[in-house]
């Protein structure tokens, strides 16, 4: 299974991104269970931005709430983040990532991470 990020780039800031995640694999894939963005700033660690559940539940970090929006095509195995009102603190390398996905219904499932794509916000 690979992940391809893409949407990352250079904005000023109170600008918007909107990054998309795909998730592909040898075969069909039959389910994701959640899949998520992460972000890691230079110098810092990995944190969780926001997650979306298969049945569309989502979940945000604190400080991107009521500014970033995550949705998910399940049929296209593809997440989008809208990003708005960008601020420097958001620079980062954005990660995806698709936890317990399962190529039929009664295989395991294996969680697994794309290659980043970079967000630089400034003026």
């Amino acid at each position: 299974v690979q992940l391809q990020a893409s949407g990352g780039g250079l904005v000023q800031p109170g600008g918007s991104l909107r990054l998309s995640c795909a998730a592909s694999g040898g075969g069909s894939i039959f389910s994701i269970n959640v899949m998520a963005w992460y972000r890691q700033a230079p110098g810092k660690q990995r944190e969780l931005v926001a997650s979306i559940t298969s049945g569309g539940s989502t979940n945000y970090a604190a400080d991107v709430k009521g500014r970033f929006t995550l949705s998910r095509d399940n049929a296209k195995n593809t997440m989008y983040l809208q990003m708005n009102s960008l601020k420097h603190e958001d620079t980062a390398v954005y990660y995806c990532k698709a936890e317990r996905v399962r190529m039929t219904m009664l295989s395991h499932g294996y969680d697994y991470w794309g290659q980043g794509t970079q967000v630089t916000v400034s003026s």
